[in-house]
């Protein structure tokens, strides 16, 4: 297949990796849609105009479906087989109309020429939906590359949930999402979507971008720009913090103990996680926080959220490697927060260790992980006995600290702590240099030296400090 013809409709997914999902800071429970007129639909070539007066055109490389059977209730199992094909295509949306959509989006990604497709449709039956790259470049650079094994919703369950209300018909188009890494281009510029896999691929689907000459008409929304929309258009407000491998080394050579008295010094008092043990005592926890919320248990929320694939099966389905997951349990002991399988779940998906407040079901099993799991005691019962699982990804309060997506949190056997992420480079310097005065410090004690002027040091143990690095 090389060409595509103007679909009967396009219908776009909000929210689909889990890339873009921790750059939101949300994930979302069930898959979200909206709808783009087949004549915003453009070729590999076609020029964009970003709209006159407008500021921030975003881009959005996807992954477009092609229908090529009638879709009308199927199973997510038999989604996969109504898709004739995959290209693709660039989700192009200004950020100054979004204001006006109420959440519609068509103003501001439904303009003529906004979804590029093509420029090769790639046969479904060449491909494996699970192993589809997508990357997207801006003026020669790679901005976005990630792969279909970092989705929310599998392509299948997306056509399966569609057609419950709406026949899909051959040729209509589906975009699947966009993974991190989308943001603003501008006139002049020139934005590049691919799709490969196995050797095959849909070739660069090119999209110059130039300037806009007529003027919206008073008669309608005009565009507006604001710090939160520019926020949003280019990705992230701030330079997104990186728990690298260096600095996870750096954070396990000092213990909590220490991380704790550097946080104080700088008025943070309350980042300790109160009450927790380890069913590793011995292994250190660092890693960014995931979060999960519970309500107390009701039992009309519970039907309508505690069975199936809820809010608790979803974070754990949704951890990658160097993530903690933590949980709001209340404090509440009386029943099981996590037991064994999903326990087995998050060390499987490379997840750094879980932190709850609550209770732990299958203890033995969940001891006998590898994953550290710190835990206010151990429970056989099952989560409905006190439980709704409810938010996940949303500031939570765990054993007496606030937690937000993305924190760092560290544990040893001293217990758990709660870094916020602009102070973690700070605070990790400062407790290496503190332990190594400590190191010194006890090296003098241990000879015989009196503590007096020594801890902490006046200016003449500084002096002798100071001498002892030189040596080291």
């Amino acid at each position: 297949m090389t060409s595509i013809a103007r679909p009967g409709k396009i219908i776009a997914l909000h929210l689909n990796y889990r890339s873009r999902a921790a750059q939101r800071g949300r994930v979302p429970e069930q898959p979200s849609y909206f709808l783009k007129p087949p004549t915003s639909v453009a070729a590999s070539g076609d020029v964009l105009e970003r709209p006159s007066g407008t500021e921030l055109l975003g881009f959005e490389g996807e992954i477009a479906l092609v229908i090529g059977r009638l879709a009308r209730r199927v199973r997510p199992e038999d989604g996969w087989a109504h898709v004739s094909g995959v290209t693709a295509a660039n989700d192009f949306g200004v950020y100054d109309l979004r204001y006006a959509d109420k959440g519609s989006n068509l103003r501001s990604k439904g303009g003529d020429g906004f979804t590029p497709l093509g420029p090769v449709v790639l046969p479904a039956a060449d491909v494996d939906p699970a192993a589809l790259r997508l990357r997207t470049w801006l003026n020669g650079d790679l901005v976005q590359d990630d792969t279909t094994a970092g989705l929310l919703f599998d392509f299948g369950r997306l056509v399966a949930d569609l057609s419950q209300l709406i026949t899909l018909e051959p040729g209509d188009v589906v975009l699947t999402g966009t993974p991190a890494g989308a943001s603003v281009a501008g006139p002049g510029d020139v934005v590049e979507v691919e799709v490969s896999a196995d050797g095959h691929t849909s070739g660069r689907l090119v999209t110059p971008i130039a300037e806009g000459t007529v003027p919206f008409g008073p008669f309608g929304a005009l565009p507006r720009a604001d710090e939160k929309q520019r926020a949003d258009a280019y990705g992230t407000a701030e330079p997104e913090f990186t728990l690298s491998a260096e600095l996870r080394e750096r954070i396990e050579s000092v213990g909590t103990a220490t991380l704790s008295v550097q946080l104080r010094k700088r008025g943070y008092h309350d980042v300790f996680i109160e009450g927790l043990t380890s069913t590793r005592p011995g292994a250190r926890l660092t890693g960014r926080a995931r979060t999960l919320r519970y309500l107390p248990y009701r039992e009309d929320l519970f039907r309508a959220h505690g069975g199936g694939y809820n809010a608790q099966k979803r974070a754990i389905d949704s951890l990658g490697p160097g993530d903690v997951l933590v949980m709001e349990a209340r404090g509440e002991r009386g029943t099981g927060t996590i037991g064994d399988i999903l326990a087995l779940r998050a060390q499987v998906n490379g997840a750094s260790g879980i932190v709850t407040d609550g209770g732990v079901r299958d203890l033995a099993a969940v001891s006998a992980l590898d994953i550290p799991t710190f835990h206010a005691g151990p429970h056989p019962a099952v989560l409905g006995r006190r439980h709704v699982p409810w938010d996940v990804d949303v500031a939570i309060a765990c054993g007496g600290a606030v937690v937000c997506p993305g924190d760092v949190i560290a544990g040893d056997g001293d217990g758990v702590l709660v870094i916020p992420p602009h102070l973690v480079e700070e605070v990790v310097d400062a407790a290496i240099e503190q332990e190594r005065q400590e190191t010194f410090i006890a090296e003098q004690v241990a000879a015989g030296e009196r503590v007096e002027g020594l801890y902490p040091m006046d200016e003449h143990w500084r002096g002798r400090y100071t001498a002892w690095l030189a040596k080291r």
